[in-house]
């Protein structure tokens, strides 16, 4: 399964963007951030390409995706959540958009999971 992240709209608080699953959209992203010098927590991930799994999450107690090898990060998962106050370099998911803001998040993230569980490698290009 290829996921492709195009970012399309930052602001000063967050980065809005767009998650394609095979060529096809899916659903919004809400990122931190784009910094040339990494904020803990407040941080989007570099551009590139990572390999996906899933995993069981310590911190949320469920399985959930996680990109490998993220310099200068760990633990970046793809999860539910609506503004930058629910993410520390994670990708939040959401089925709609507004400025600094995605809604529909637990919505968008079922549908996705659903189809990540199934696939046999997930990789994610952010571009």
């Amino acid at each position: 399964m290829e996921l492709l992240l195009k970012r399309i709209h930052k602001t000063l608080n967050s980065t809005i963007g767009e998650l394609f699953v095979d060529g096809k959209f899916e659903c919004y992203t809400l990122e931190d951030v784009e910094r040339a010098v990494k904020i803990k927590n407040e941080t989007a991930i570099p551009k590139g390409k990572y390999k996906v799994i899933i995993n069981r999450s310590t911190r949320f107690k469920k399985d959930l995706p996680l990109l490998l090898n993220v310099p200068n990060f760990e633990g970046v998962r793809i999860h539910s959540g609506n503004t930058n106050h629910d993410t520390e370099g994670c990708i939040l998911v959401g089925q709609t958009r507004a400025t600094d803001f995605i809604g529909n998040s637990r919505k968008a993230f079922d549908k996705l999971f659903a189809k990540l569980q199934k696939a046999k490698e997930i990789n994610l290009t952010i571009e």
